[in-house]
């Protein structure tokens, strides 16, 4: 059977009384949310860096990137560690759910919504029983040039 009719693995979260979902390749390690060293002029949704095995990461709150509600950090709030590109990147989440085989054909095209609605890094929504899944390019996402976290004379 091809790799495509098994699926894609993917890791969910929640964010804000959502679920998400990201590649599972791209996912390193999951953290618990620890203090983060504050970077001055920094725009709100990058809450800092830490200090990963000696690696310096920044680590960015999703919430306030994608703009879902306030940003309450609890026993349950993570750092999803991941690998995009060249570099090393933290994402803060509520929660983690669960690594779920996602098949081709679950996955829809996310709606055409106004033109105040971002979409470019939602990749489609996932129907999986009775969940919906918000699908993400998260590498596309840490990539871009509005994260300012690559130098683009880079890549």
């Amino acid at each position: 059977m091809s790799k495509e009719a098994l699926g894609h693995e993917y890791l969910s979260f929640l964010l804000g009384g959502e679920e998400y979902a990201i590649d599972i390749l791209r996912v390193q390690e999951i953290r618990g949310y620890e203090a983060v060293t504050s970077i001055a002029h920094a725009p709100a949704f990058i809450k800092g860096v830490i200090n990963l095995r000696g690696a310096i990461v920044p680590i960015i709150d999703l919430r306030i990137k994608f703009g879902i509600g306030l940003a309450e950090y609890t026993a349950f709030t993570v750092v999803i560690v991941l690998n995009v590109g060249e570099r090393i990147v933290g994402i803060v989440v509520d929660a983690v759910s669960d690594v779920l085989t996602v098949h081709d054909e679950a996955i829809r095209p996310p709606p055409e919504l106004t033109s105040t609605v971002d979409l470019r890094y939602i990749t489609g929504l996932a129907m999986l029983d009775e969940r919906m899944l918000i699908l993400v390019d998260i590498e596309g996402l840490m990539l871009s040039s509005e994260m300012a976290l690559v130098d683009e004379s880079i890549s």
